[in-house]
């Protein structure tokens, strides 16, 4: 007979093993890319809960208003949860260059070094180091089911050129190579599919590990196709061999094609996914141009079929809205922004939103572009791209007016949710329409069918009669979004009226077959 005190002992360590074992994070991110079922909510850090107490737009710290960090971040994170994001995209975290910056805190993407951390992410009140509260911060995304994903920056500050110019691409009178308008970096040199470089490979590979080290599920590479495809086989083949769930998206399209500079020569995107990376934009920021359904989806079709193409398996990101776009509501208002929602949440993608979009910020900086009082750089200017997020100043919290985009964010999470096998498994099926403009698909798996409506004419409205087989008079359906007009259903048909950019959602538990 065991001994009482033996027994408390095996009774404990079974009970501390499995609370152990309950915390202990794995990482899926790349099974949950690869089924359609990211809900992916790009932030920059340094404003994400940054307090702007006199409403001006810039942080300013000597007034007691703060900057944000990886520590005030963590206080957002259950309205994420809340909205139905899983995954965070966190825009660079690496130190930023401050000779020929762009912005009184200078640029996210003009990386001055690629194996530390931002220091102007460090909260000033703790007494954690910064890896320590970056760590924090992924670690309590973990805690509510959220992954991260961390952006890897494709070029580098002016500064790292000037202590390491041998990283860096030159031009027959050798001087650093500036791609496009990006004056505040200098591109870095990956080499050859013959001979990549390898001290750029060391420096992109030694920021991965710790990236790895902090528990990061991911990275986004920025414009990947700037390196030859020989340097992200390699980097990806060695950094899966230990964690074969980490995630490698691209910031690249198969419709891009615009070099940033004439010296170099892109990588062409197939070769670029014959490397291993998982994912790729599907360069639908060009919605807000369609103006017809067969725009739409042609486009949506062509990405199931380009999927395809590859060994393993690739899936697109949404790419609707992002730092690098202007904001819907400056373009087409709220029912853009909606739009967008009910597409992320009901197409073959991996949906993809920027800080501020759920609530319609425009951002419009008031200061942008004046002279500061203060700057962290050499530019004495709040340089801001109008309508985009600020990434190049300490600035106010990304935060719109327009809560009725929120309510529609929330609602299309929770049919994610509840419509998932249609939604991640289901087959596309496009919906004949009796109006150029209006666009209708289903989506379809087992006794699911999820049926999407939408006015692409932003100014009048439309009658419309959608084709939908297998309907009939006596199928049931839930109105997951309409506004003032329900839809009829019968006999195969859908009758409804669409305000300018309105879209309608449908639930059915009947399967809607193909023709």
């Amino acid at each position: 007979m065991k001994k009482p005190g033996i027994l408390i002992f095996f009774i404990l360590l079974f009970v501390s093993s499995k609370v152990f074992a309950e915390n202990i994070w794995i990482n899926d991110l790349k099974s949950l890319f690869l089924a359609n079922n990211a809900v992916i909510y790009a932030i920059n850090i340094r404003t994400f809960n940054a307090s702007d107490r006199n409403k001006n737009g810039i942080i300013e710290e000597d007034l007691g208003e703060e900057r944000g960090n990886f520590l005030n971040a963590i206080y957002r994170l259950d309205e994420l949860a809340m909205l139905g994001v899983n995954t965070v995209n966190l825009l660079p975290v690496t130190p930023v260059g401050k000779v020929k910056a762009l912005g009184t805190a200078g640029s996210l993407y003009a990386a001055s070094s690629f194996n530390e951390l931002n220091p102007q992410l460090k909260c000033p009140d703790s007494n954690l180091s910064l890896k320590e509260e970056m760590r924090k911060f992924v670690n309590e995304c973990h805690k509510r089911k959220i992954r991260v994903i961390v952006d890897l920056p494709c070029c580098g500050s002016y500064d790292l050129y000037l202590q390491q110019p041998e990283l860096f691409i030159k031009d027959k009178n050798k001087n650093p190579i500036i791609p496009a308008d990006w004056t505040d970096v200098r591109l870095l040199d990956g080499g050859t599919e013959s001979q990549i470089n390898n001290d750029v490979y060391n420096m992109y590979s030694e920021f991965i590990d710790l990236m790895v080290e902090l528990g990061v599920d991911g990275v986004k590479a920025n414009v990947p196709t700037l390196k030859p495809a020989a340097f992200w086989k390699k980097l990806i083949y060695e950094k899966r061999a230990g964690n074969p769930q980490f995630l490698f998206l691209a910031e690249a399209s198969p419709y891009w094609s615009i070099t940033p500079s004439e010296h170099i020569t892109l990588t062409p995107f197939n070769k670029l996914m014959d490397t291993g990376f998982d994912g790729y934009y599907g360069d639908y920021s060009n919605l807000k141009d369609w103006k017809t359904a067969s725009s739409l989806i042609s486009h949506i079709k062509s990405d199931i079929a380009l999927a395809k193409k590859y060994s393993g398996s690739r899936k697109v990101i949404g790419n609707f809205a992002t730092h690098d776009q202007i904001s819907p509501i400056l373009l087409k208002g709220t029912e853009l922004s909606k739009m967008i929602v009910w597409l992320n949440a009901t197409l073959p993608i991996n949906s993809y939103y920027i800080d501020g979009f759920s609530t319609g910020d425009d951002y419009i900086y008031f200061l942008a572009n004046k002279k500061a009082q203060k700057t962290f750089t050499d530019d004495e200017y709040y340089f801001v791209h109008r309508g985009q997020l600020d990434i190049f100043n300490f600035s106010r919290r990304p935060l719109g007016k327009h809560y009725d985009i929120l309510q529609d964010f929330a609602m299309a999470g929770k049919l994610k949710a509840v419509a998932a096998n249609a939604l991640s498994k289901g087959d596309f099926v496009p919906l004949k329409t009796s109006s150029s403009s209006v666009f209708a698909y289903s989506r379809n798996y087992d006794l699911d069918s999820v049926i999407v409506i939408g006015n692409l004419d932003f100014k009048n409205t439309q009658k419309v009669t959608v084709n939908a087989p297998k309907l009939n008079k006596d199928v049931s359906s839930i109105p997951i979004k309409i506004s003032i007009n329900t839809p009829i259903v019968a006999n195969g048909k859908i009758e409804t009226v669409l305000a300018p950019g309105e879209v309608q959602v449908l639930y059915f538990t009947v399967l809607i077959e193909k023709k």
